[in-house]
């Protein structure tokens, strides 16, 4: 009767916590889809005006690699992100920019729910991964847009997941996982295809450290040595007495070496502060890597996939655009309370890290402070990592499990308080953003544009634009001089002597006189930032080469008249 009595307790008691869990994933789950949709943009980012257009190209002329956009000749192009320009191409043909938007918004939520997600499956627990992911979407927030680096976010999250899964447990689904996601990379952001195997050398690395660790080298080349001496002198009797003695030194060794793998077995279950763990299934974790090298192939851009991110390196692009410059940790608040909250767990608590975790925190963290943009990589999947320490820090800490608080933030006073300040959260997230539109005025010519299409003939022209607005302009039809797609201008990838894109950083920058620039390129028509310092210069100096067509608030469009740079200087005199 007793024993009845237990079991039933454990029935419900096991049927409360599934309720309970159930109850907060419903309410977790909808209240990330809220964030998400907060934190999303309605005006569109520069790349998203090319991507279109790229997209567009591929429908009626196929991958060409070559550029139609830019009025200048025989650029290459590598099409790094084919795939995802196509299909936003064709989302926008049928549904528009509201298409663009809404796209967005899908994969913003996706992306979320995926953290919270791989984060609940793999630490075990809710309340955690809820909170985290939160944060996470918190840091990366800027990050978030029509961009193809948001589709493989979502990748990343779950190449994770699935190196996890299958060193747990072998099967075979979480490898064919691993091998389709980088076959995705290659084809939808060619650029990052090299850090899908960035994610994997913490894994192996923990994987060689323990293999060698087990290791006595020392002693195993003398067991060795003993062995061949016992092999060499058994042949002859009278050498009994050495062999006696030879094996006796023999098992005497083993015997010390059996006592110091045992020693170390027992430093390894309880170690101080690093967790260093020998996986079998790692070896088929390097083969699945190795596999996956040759999956760059699987995409008709060429090589693309492996000698992008090279020559992207090798120029000074990264040097001159704002997300690939070293991050200034005075400036990110939220990125130093990040870093001190994971060193005060490993400084002062007992909690340990896994040696892979420390692997990835440590080289994700260098990346980011090389690199700002690195900051989602690092928010996205060292979120796991704390949330591990977080899981332990509590077991050790407290006395009530993450169950019994989840159980409680599931009553009705705990959903109601919890909804609330998230409402309020998203809302004040989202508050500036409700009377945005899809194309923003302020940052690109759009009355100019139409100026430009209905006054001056584009099959002349030839655009000295900025590097910001160039992909709007293309949009609309205009050859351009430059726009952000930074490696089409860069020798690394033109092949051509002219540095395109440092011309145009020296000269709105004034390190290079605009008119040295325009000679050099035959320019015959400039558009330009009301307050940039080149039209400040223009109408300072009543500069009579250039003719006024066009001007509103924000943009003016000038006509560089015939003539040459010595009589203009000669005017100015």
């Amino acid at each position: 009767m007793e024993k009845q009595l237990i079991k039933n307790k454990e029935k419900k008691t096991k049927k409360s916590k599934i309720k309970a869990s159930t109850k907060f994933t419903i309410m977790a789950v909808i209240l990330i889809a809220i964030f998400c949709l907060a934190l999303t943009p309605v005006t569109l980012q520069n790349d998203t005006y090319y991507t279109i257009k790229i997209g567009e190209h591929i429908v009626n002329e196929g991958i060409d690699m070559q550029d139609p956009f830019s009025w200048h000749e025989n650029l290459p192009y590598t099409y790094p992100h084919w795939l995802y320009d196509l299909l936003t191409y064709l989302i926008y043909n049928v549904f528009g920019m509201t298409g663009i938007y809404v796209t967005t918004c899908i994969l913003s939520v996706i992306l979320g729910l995926s953290v919270y997600t791989v984060n609940r499956k793999l630490c075990k627990n809710q309340l955690f991964s809820f909170l985290l992911t939160i944060g996470v979407m918190y840091l990366i927030r800027g990050y978030i847009a029509a961009r193809a680096q948001l589709v493989t976010f979502i990748l990343f999250v779950w190449t994770i997941y699935f190196i996890e899964k299958f060193l747990e447990t072998k099967k075979k689904r979480y490898a064919v996982g691993l091998i389709i996601i980088p076959i995705l990379i290659a084809n939808l952001h060619a650029a990052v295809f090299p850090f899908y195997f960035v994610l994997y050398l913490p894994y192996i690395a923990e994987y060689l450290i323990a293999s060698i660790s087990e290791c006595i080298i020392y002693r195993k080349v003398k067991v060795k040595s003993l062995e061949l001496r016992i092999k060499a002198l058994s042949k002859k009797e009278e050498n009994s007495e050495k062999v006696e003695k030879l094996k006796e030194e023999l098992k005497v060794l083993l015997e010390k070496i059996d006592k110091v793998k045992v020693k170390r077995t027992k430093d390894l279950q309880n170690p101080y502060k690093l967790r260093l763990t020998k996986k079998t299934a790692t070896k088929w974790l390097i083969l699945i890597f190795i596999i996956c090298i040759f999956t760059g192939l699987l995409t008709p851009i060429g090589n693309t996939p492996y000698t992008y991110l090279v020559k992207t390196m090798e120029g000074n692009t990264t040097q001159n655009i704002n997300e690939h410059l070293p991050m200034t940790l005075a400036n990110d608040t939220d990125v130093i309370c990040t870093l001190i909250l994971f060193l005060a767990i490993m400084i002062f608590t007992k909690v340990k890290i896994r040696v892979c975790d420390l692997f990835m925190l440590g080289g994700l963290c260098y990346l980011m402070l090389a690199t700002r943009r690195q900051v989602t990589m690092f928010a996205l999947i060292c979120s796991l990592i704390l949330n591990r320490m977080l899981v332990e820090l509590t077991k050790i800490y407290t006395k009530e499990s993450i169950e019994v608080a989840v159980k409680k933030l599931t009553k009705a006073v705990g959903i109601i308080v919890i909804s609330v300040i998230m409402l309020g959260f998203s809302y004040y997230m989202a508050r500036n953003k409700f009377d945005d539109t899809y194309i923003d005025k302020t940052a690109y010519p759009v009355d100019a544009c139409d100026y430009i299409i209905e006054n001056i003939d584009l099959g002349k022209a030839r655009f000295y634009n900025e590097y910001n607005y160039g992909s709007y302009m293309l949009f609309r039809g205009i050859p351009v001089f430059i726009d952000s797609r930074a490696d089409l201008y860069a020798p690394e990838f033109s092949g051509k002597k002219d540095d395109i894109f440092m011309d145009f950083i020296n000269t709105s920058n004034i390190g290079t006189f605009y008119e040295d620039t325009f000679e050099k390129y035959d320019i015959t028509h400039v558009i330009t930032y009301k307050n940039s310092k080149m039209n400040m210069i223009i109408t300072k100096t009543k500069d009579p080469k250039y003719k006024e067509l066009y001007s509103d608030d924000y943009f003016v469009v000038y006509e560089r008249l015939p003539g040459t740079q010595t009589e203009q200087s000669n005017q100015s005199e």
